[in-house]
């Protein structure tokens, strides 16, 4: 991953002021330690007249990984080589970012101790990066550091010089040149831009990621044409964190209209009162959407298929509604731990009557199992390789027959929301698959035609217009009216 920052000057005005500015000396190399990797700083050329800074960051795939909790294990065969066969060492991403603003952290402040005169001055610059994926094209690319004083040259990258017919690639060679702008302004520019237009992060964006765009912003994103869409990348287009983004970017626009400070604006509510709500973890909003099921449900008598460390377990103890719950797990080590967090050995005699811990296999069918108000599958079934879903299947819609059945399972379209998720890989090292809507839907359609149960389908968590809710759940509904094997087993 390669960006070089040129200036011209003159002897009155060296061009190896750029030196100062970015606080490394032409005539050294030098390395930086990185999360991901190694930067390099070197001058390829520097005199009075010329004078270019590069910036190489040699990125290390391995602990790219590792710092990705290992995400990739998957239904695809190549998955897992994907997490080394990939982009992210030779096109400018977020990465490229980081780096810039870790090296370069006082150029990008504007800060000189040794010449404060010079970060203020504007300067002759070219920028070039060779190889940038742009989701939308070049065309993309000059919306976007045009309005900015840039003069732009984004050449696409052909997929194959030797196959022309196959059009370009998403990546194009990038030129910026100016005038008119500080090196502080420029280095800011490619901060923000860079990851919005690769259109995503390599790690966890939170709250704290709008301090930053708004930092890097000053000056030049309340103004920008393209402010909503900057905004909305940037943020991994988390919509609460882009609505607090865009909220506050309008204020400091009404306050530099009125020619007053942000604060004289924003006095609604005194500093001391201010709360900031974080948002709920998507655990929490999956057990609140199964405990709201089940009641709506009418079920008393609930088993926990596959309840892990016992959270949802837990949940249940704590709604006297629910008069038996058991949960069931092929793990030892899992229902040891979920023991202790229901604290089953100090529990009075009247709670401890309620709740059971079993280990099982949900591959094979279990007499224990059966004559439950309903069954809850909360993210289990990607757990397992396809071929054994079947006997899953069987075993609790076959066998157990619960009246109602809830399963949720990730939502594959989704994942391109989560930054610190690369692309094509899964939520979770052990899972075996991820759905698409389309494919969830039909899988539980045709296990509900199967086994005579309705279903229906309610989504968890905020549901984007565009990729639907992080995770989808089906509700199952035993029909009514039983089937003639039904009536044959009775007889019998």
């Amino acid at each position: 991953m390669f960006l070089t920052i040129t200036t011209t000057g003159t002897p009155e005005r060296p061009a190896t002021d750029l030196g100062f500015l970015l606080h490394k000396h032409p005539d050294k190399s030098q390395a930086f330690s990185t999360s991901y990797g190694k930067a390099h700083v070197l001058y390829p050329e520097a005199d009075d007249r010329r004078c270019t800074a590069a910036l190489l960051l040699e990125v290390d795939a391995v602990a790219l990984v590792r710092r990705g909790k290992g995400k990739g294990r998957g239904g695809a065969p190549d998955a897992a080589l994907a997490q080394y066969v990939n982009d992210r060492p030779y096109a400018a991403s977020s990465l490229l970012a980081v780096a810039l603003s870790a090296v370069f952290s006082s150029a990008m402040r504007g800060v000189c101790g040794a010449r404060p005169e010079l970060p203020g001055q504007t300067r002759p610059l070219r920028v070039e990066v060779p190889a940038v994926p742009a989701r939308g094209g070049a065309a993309l690319v000059r919306r976007l550091f045009e309005p900015l004083g840039w003069t732009v040259t984004a050449d696409p990258v052909a997929l194959d010089t030797a196959f022309p017919e196959w059009g370009d690639s998403r990546y194009v060679g990038l030129v910026l040149e100016s005038e008119t702008l500080t090196l502080a302004e420029a280095l800011r520019h490619l901060y923000v831009l860079l990851p919005v237009l690769d259109d995503a992060k390599h790690y966890w964006v939170s709250s704290d990621e709008v301090d930053k765009l708004l930092r890097a912003g000053e000056g030049w994103l309340p103004e920008h044409p393209e402010q909503k869409l900057i905004t909305s990348r940037y943020l991994s287009r988390r919509w609460s964190l882009t609505r607090q983004a865009m909220e506050r970017l309008e204020l400091v626009r009404l306050a530099e209209a009125d020619d007053s400070a942000v604060e004289e604006i924003d006095n609604a509510v005194e500093a001391e009162a201010e709360t900031e709500e974080k948002p709920t973890p998507l655990a929490v909003q999956r057990r609140d959407a199964i405990v709201a099921a089940l009641k709506a449900s009418g079920a008393a008598r609930v088993l926990d298929l596959g309840c892990g460390q016992g959270q949802l377990v837990q949940a249940l103890l704590k709604d006297p509604g629910f008069t038996e719950i058991v949960g069931v797990d092929v793990s030892v080590r899992a229902l040891t731990i979920a023991s202790r967090r229901l604290k089953l050995d100090r529990m009075g005699e009247r709670q401890a009557s309620r709740v059971r811990l079993l280990q099982g296999s949900l591959a094979y069918t279990d007499t224990r199992l059966k004559g439950y108000d309903a069954a809850v599958l909360s993210e289990v079934v990607e757990h397992l390789d396809l071929p054994r879903l079947p006997a899953l299947e069987y075993a609790v819609f076959g066998s157990a027959r619960p009246r109602t059945v809830l399963v949720t399972t990730p939502n594959v379209e989704y994942n391109v929301r989560w930054e610190s998720l690369p692309a094509g890989h899964v939520r979770h090292g052990d899972h075996r698959f991820e759905w698409t809507r389309q494919e969830f839907r039909g899988w539980a359609a045709a296990v509900a035609e199967r086994h005579g149960y309705e279903v229906r389908f309610v989504p968890v968590g905020p549901d984007d217009p565009e990729v639907g809710p992080p995770t989808q759940m089906a509700v199952f509904s035993i029909r009514s009216t039983e089937t003639t094997n039904e009536k044959e087993a009775k007889a019998a």
